[in-house]
């Protein structure tokens, strides 16, 4: 069989799994043991990152006329492709904080959402926070304003409602001062001495003592 042929089925393969992709990262994974292999596919698998070793021909000839035909310089040595079509930080951000304790393992280079990278420019995409995150962090600022809108209005409903109570205290003693003032109005009568012009009753007395020199 022709090496074409043998070719062909396995750049289709990739071909099919770069289409639509946010990014790729290609790495070397010289040095690494069975055990962080492992704990690396697991890893990968867990973020819906495709992870995979193959020729570097064959990438070549899959990544020909993509947006990631720029990872060719850096398809030397052993190579193992990293491909995302969900979350294009998330094969930066696994790999990175994976090299950290598998110093083994080395970044070449990547393509995230049609922009070429050096080794230094995925770490950088690395400190990118998940999708998840940034909609958290979204949400806990919209949420900011809002919560404080309500302290805010809790506390002014607080200091409405003793204003209320001390409005019918006021009021209450608007309503008293009338009676006082009506009070005042009634003292008048206290001098209705007035009554002294019946005198005239006692003035009859001389109208007695008249009839008893007359009888």
């Amino acid at each position: 069989m022709a090496k074409v042929e043998i070719k062909a089925p396995i750049v289709a393969e990739i071909s099919e799994k770069i289409k639509d992709a946010g990014s790729i990262v290609v790495v070397d994974y010289r040095g690494l043991t069975v055990e962080q292999d492992t704990a690396l596919r697991r890893s990968l698998r867990e973020a819906n990152v495709v992870y995979k070793v193959y020729k570097n021909t064959f990438i070549n000839f899959a990544i020909k006329g993509t947006d990631f035909e720029g990872l060719s310089e850096y398809l030397e040595g052993p190579t193992a492709i990293a491909i995302s079509k969900d979350d294009a930080t998330a094969p930066a951000r696994v790999l990175a904080k994976f090299a950290k304790t598998a110093d083994k393992l080395e970044i070449k280079g990547g393509v995230v959402e049609g922009t070429l990278y050096d080794a230094k420019g995925i770490a950088e995409i690395a400190t990118i926070p998940t999708r998840d995150e940034l909609i958290s962090k979204l949400l806990g600022s919209l949420q900011s304003p809002i919560t404080n809108f309500a302290r805010v209005m809790n506390q002014l409903a607080d200091k409405g409602g003793a204003s209320e109570c001390e409005a019918p205290a006021e009021e209450a003693k608007a309503e008293e001062a009338p009676a006082e003032e009506v009070k005042a109005e009634e003292a008048p009568k206290a001098e209705e001495a007035p009554k002294a012009e019946e005198a005239p009753a006692a003035e009859e007395a001389p109208a007695a003592e008249e009839a008893k020199e007359e009888a």
